[in-house]
């Protein structure tokens, strides 16, 4: 148990890879330091730092909000000052509480002996994953067309700001927005990349491990058969959404700015993010479905003959016989056979979904305030609020259908049309 505990401690998704072995050789961590703060404060000051100083050479650092200065572009300081700084910072933390998930499936143990050894081997093709060089590489190539794409629109612009100076040729791009461009764009859809691509290498891990042969126990207090402290996973990853958020928050901000949203679509967009984070997060934790909802219903209908016996067993005592289907070779007693009640009673509180309102709340939060926060620039707090109650509505009804969906299409599969009857039944009793 000591090797395994071992190997799952050795999955740490922030190192590894080629900006990692870059950073190490450069000096800026080493392989027992992350020295997140450090490195956050250098690279928050080359991406949002420079071109500060660049502008404030150039004049066009401070201003009036119609002149579009430096210091109060919002786009700046949500992707080149907050979203660099978080994707650094959360490194070591999200880590950690990931690692803990994977030491769990080996102390609790929820994988069954014959198991370990392809558990170990989806381990290291994990780490192969996310050592990926190729990946990187792609990473770093997308974010330079997203910068290209960013230059090609910005030299269309007609409006004079820190990014563009007028000419007698026509505006082109100042010191500091080519620096902006150049560096601190491509260093900012970098990190967001490679930080998606590395959310895809645990996801793909939790599928595989969900794939194994699980020791799980239908009548678990966590009612999601041991498997519940996966379910928070996500909660590691509220500093990267608060991040994409703050830089889709200052975009949807400068729209209104320009008066070229209207509330229904700025209510559409918050409604489109909400929904992508939550089925983002989501989708790892679904491939637990198939193994919970058949364990509810093997278990229940084992639960249920033992019931059956022992209810007879009782039935006799009382009435010396029994009233359907009476035999002599029922001989057993109600001391020769446990109770199941409780057992029964708790196996169909077991959930399929890994999703829980604990994850909902810091994730919702995290996607929404930046944009609530957007929204408080220009429009009025009465039609945010319409918006959010709409929101909330959503939301439920996202968690309430895509549970039933799930279950009911799963169940389906596993034992036939007469059983995903009686377990959409369950279903419906909990909702109730």
């Amino acid at each position: 148990m000591a090797a395994e505990e071992k190997t799952a401690r050795e999955f740490m998704l922030a190192h590894g890879g080629p900006f990692y072995e870059l950073q190490r050789r450069l000096g800026l961590l080493r392989e027992d330091a992350f020295r997140a703060g450090f490195r956050a404060l250098l690279f928050v000051a080359l991406a949002w730092g420079v071109p500060l100083a660049l502008s404030i050479v150039a004049g066009n650092a401070f201003g009036s909000p119609e002149d579009r200065p430096y210091l109060l572009d919002l786009a700046v300081w949500a992707r080149f000052f907050i979203a660099v700084g978080l994707f650094l910072l959360m490194e070591k933390r999200l880590e950690k509480q990931l690692q803990t998930y994977l030491v769990q499936f080996v102390q609790a143990p929820l994988v069954a002996p014959g198991s370990l050894e392809t558990a170990a081997i989806a381990l290291t093709r994990a780490l192969k994953r996310r050592d990926s060089k190729s990946a990187e590489i792609i990473c770093l190539l997308f974010a330079a067309v997203l910068s290209l794409v960013l230059y090609q629109r910005a030299i269309t612009l007609e409006t004079v700001t820190w990014l563009l100076q007028a000419g007698p040729d026509g505006n082109h791009l100042t010191l500091a927005g080519w620096w902006a461009i150049i560096f601190s764009n491509t260093l900012f859809a970098f990190l967001l990349l490679r930080w998606l691509w590395r959310l895809c290498v645990w996801g793909l891990l939790l599928r595989e491990l969900a794939g194994l042969e699980l020791r799980l126990v239908a009548a678990h207090p966590d009612t999601h058969g041991g498997l519940g402290f996966l379910g928070n996973y996500p909660n590691a990853y509220t500093p990267f959404v608060f991040a994409i958020s703050c830089a889709l928050g200052a975009a949807v901000a400068h729209e209104l700015l320009d008066n070229t949203i209207t509330t229904t679509t700025y209510g559409i967009i918050m409604a489109g993010w909400l929904v992508l984070v939550l089925i983002l997060f989501a989708i790892p934790l679904q491939a637990f479905n198939k193994p919970l909802g058949k364990l509810k219903i093997d278990t229940l209908l084992a639960y249920s003959s033992r019931a059956t016996q022992r209810h007879r067993a009782a039935e006799r005592e009382l009435l010396g016989r029994n009233v359907a289907a009476a035999e002599d070779s029922d001989a057993a007693t109600t001391a020769d056979i446990p109770d199941p009640d409780k057992a029964f009673a708790a196996t169909r509180k077991l959930s399929g979904m890994l999703v829980s309102r604990t994850i909902l709340l810091p994730l919702s939060a995290a996607a929404l305030i930046p944009l609530v926060a957007a929204g408080t620039t220009q429009l009025p707090i009465k039609d945010i609020l319409n918006v959010m109650k709409r929101l909330l509505v959503l939301k439920l009804a996202v968690k309430l259908g895509t549970y039933i969906e799930i279950n009911t299409e799963k169940s389906a599969k596993i034992v036939g049309p007469h059983i995903s009857r009686a377990y959409l039944e369950i279903k419906a009793e909990k909702f109730e």
